[in-house]
């Protein structure tokens, strides 16, 4: 069962061991101002087959929405539980043009119980400067399903959170400026020194001079001023294209929730040696029954419970690393000693505070 545990562990292992490939910046980069926008709104989802809300917010909603189309109402009119408050989130991509459709999550804010088979009514989606963006309305698609009776009920994922595929429209642009002082600047996801350095070297060979590296998360690049601006996305094109190597820190990353390991490529671990042995207790509770002697002519016959304990102390043999230059190596030695997960954790900890393990270790 040890080996079944560590197999997929050491596949892990062996994946991140593979000699470094070039990746492209496309991949690795992001472009200052290039980038979604959040946006927000309220709104009111009708239809429920009874599994909303009779709130007082829902009702004046609903007499407002209502009172737009010539009917007059006042809130206590409305006793129904087919309505729901609901807020619309949503993200603007960059480039989204005027007419053009993008997804959005609605969330109930009352106590409804479902939203499944409800539709949204015109709802204003607003960004963080307070002007309307979007318009969002349509049938709201539900993941789960919830069920109820008088004394019981089942509820599957959160039936109170949908979502609209291209349920919103866009009516206003948010132009995005990537090019600031005829420069174009990259973001580094993961920054790194030896990376952007790279980035900017890259770059260079292509577009002489051009390109430098800020700090370890920014790159600048200087646009030809030959450059036309009907070639600027070719430009960008070729940026993009562009590969590297990605240089990555020595990590140790483990989650002792779910015994999860993940090593990576440049972690070594100095000459030491390492003893880990585990004790199991096991407790068991039994029913007995205790009769008294037979020609006794007092005591009842009577159910008695009886615990157990036993210990088992596993094999704690003392396994010598030497100084390891590569995770293949050290999944190697690791695998060796018949580790499980939980036990690599608690390996992982003692080198590191033993100053063998020659990485940052995380612990999430």
């Amino acid at each position: 069962m040890t080996r079944k545990i560590i197999i997929p562990l050491l596949a892990a292992l062996l994946l991140t061991a593979l000699p470094a490939r070039a990746e492209r910046l496309k991949d690795i980069v992001t472009i200052n101002g290039v980038r979604s926008n959040p946006l927000w709104g309220t709104g009111l989802v009708v239809g429920l087959n009874g599994t909303g809300d009779d709130s007082q917010l829902g009702r004046q909603m609903l007499t407002s929405v209502l009172r737009h189309g010539g009917t007059t109402l006042k809130p206590s009119d409305i006793t129904s539980k087919n309505i729901a408050v609901v807020l619309v989130t949503g993200d603007l991509a960059a480039f989204a043009r005027k007419g053009s459709r993008m997804d959005v999550t609605v969330s109930t804010v009352d106590d409804s119980q479902s939203l499944r088979g409800g539709t949204l009514i015109m709802a204003p989606l607003m960004g963080a400067d307070g002007l309307t963006y979007a318009v969002a309305q349509g049938s709201v698609s539900v993941g789960g399903f919830g069920a109820s009776g008088q004394s019981a009920s089942v509820t599957k994922n959160h039936p109170t959170v949908g979502r609209i595929s291209g349920g919103a429209t866009v009516e206003r642009e948010e132009l995005s400026d990537f090019v600031e002082n005829g420069r174009v600047t990259l973001q580094l996801q993961n920054p790194d020194f030896t990376t952007a350095e790279r980035i900017a070297q890259v770059v260079n060979k292509t577009f002489a001079k051009s390109s430098h590296a800020v700090d370890a998360g920014t790159v600048r690049i200087e646009v030809p001023k030959t450059l036309t601006k009907a070639k600027l996305v070719g430009f960008i094109r070729d940026i993009y294209a562009m590969e590297v190597q990605v240089d990555t820190p020595a990590v140790v990353v483990v989650n002792e929730r779910t015994s999860t390991v993940i090593v990576g490529a440049n972690v070594s671990v100095s000459m030491v040696a390492i003893a880990h042995g585990s004790l199991s207790i096991i407790t068991q509770e039994k029913e007995e029954v205790s009769q008294p002697n037979p020609l006794s002519e007092s005591g009842t016959t009577e159910k008695v419970n009886r615990t157990q304990i036993d210990t088992k102390e596993g094999d704690g043999m003392l396994h010598v690393i030497p100084r390891l230059v590569s995770v293949a190596e050290l999944a190697q030695a690791l695998n060796a000693m018949g580790l499980t997960p939980s036990d690599l954790i608690a390996i992982f900890n003692a080198l590191s505070k033993a100053g063998a393990l020659q990485a940052e270790l995380k612990i999430m």
